[in-house]
């Protein structure tokens, strides 16, 4: 079983990419399991048609301890399994926490268990790694296996490189490691170039760059993966060439974080910053 977490900038498209390669992978016959550690709780939406799915916060707060699995998960697309952290009540509590407690019972629950004979497991963990809670993950070993989403805007970069920071300081611990940048496409002048320059500089690689289109944004409207809404459509196959090369990726490295002058220097250099 693989354990992946797909981390980066928040409004990224890290839930859109992190569905639609699901959806590929399922397509390709794997059994995974997609865990939401986003309070928004919009991580398996797409997968479950828009089902909007009852928070492993949410059931612990209405029944109690007394929890089964099949209460806090659900089937999606392809036979995905599907659950969501959920978050505190707004204004109260640490939504990070959300996550701490939703693995835990999961584990609790069997959910990993080998007679799950799971595949993959993904968590989609919102934003930049900023408290304990969405570093646990990669704090405690969860997932070994991270994949950052990034454009060539100046802020995706530079929370991809903060991200690539907590791979460091946790990587002895728990074992992880990252696997490589998803490029999801903002149009940024010289963007691809910039992006693979960038992974270099990490010691890593863009695993794929996603281009922008709008069959994305309709399939999200109609509450499908691409993959699901309209299978024949060139970007249902970018997102299973992206699937194809998660599932053959053998590359995991501790990356080498930029300092922020040597960021800006590369932004500077590609033509965005100037």
């Amino acid at each position: 079983m693989r354990k992946i977490a797909i981390y980066g900038k928040g409004g990224i498209g890290k839930s859109t990419t992190t569905q639609n390669t699901v959806a590929g992978l399922a397509e390709m016959g794997k059994k995974i399991m997609v865990v939401g550690c986003d309070p928004k709780a919009d991580s398996t939406r797409l997968l479950l048609g828009g089902l909007a799915q009852r928070t492993v916060l949410d059931t612990l707060r209405e029944e109690g301890e007394d929890v089964e699995l099949d209460d806090v998960r659900k089937q999606g697309y392809g036979g995905t399994l599907c659950t969501e952290s959920g978050g505190p009540e707004p204004g109260v509590g640490c939504a990070g926490r959300g996550i701490i407690t939703s693995i835990n019972l999961l584990e609790q629950l069997g959910a990993y268990a080998e007679s799950e004979a799971l595949d993959y497991v993904f968590y989609d963990v919102l934003g930049d790694v900023v408290c304990g809670g969405f570093a646990m993950p990669i704090r405690e070993g969860k997932a070994q296996e991270i994949y950052i989403v990034v454009s060539g805007e100046m802020m995706a970069m530079y929370a991809a490189n903060n991200i690539c920071k907590g791979i460091v300081k946790f990587a002895e611990a728990g074992g992880v490691r990252l696997g490589g940048l998803i490029c999801n496409s903002r149009k940024v002048d010289n963007e691809l170039e910039m992006i693979k320059a960038f992974a270099a500089k990490l010691g890593t690689y863009m695993i794929h760059f996603v281009p922008r289109d709008n069959m994305v944004q309709k399939a999200e409207i109609n509450r499908k993966t691409v993959i699901d809404f309209e299978p024949t459509h060139i970007q249902a196959d970018e997102y299973r060439t992206l699937a194809r090369k998660i599932d053959g990726n053998e590359i995991r490295v501790i990356p080498t974080p930029l300092e922020i002058e040597e960021l800006e220097k590369l932004l500077i250099e590609y033509g965005i910053a100037a």
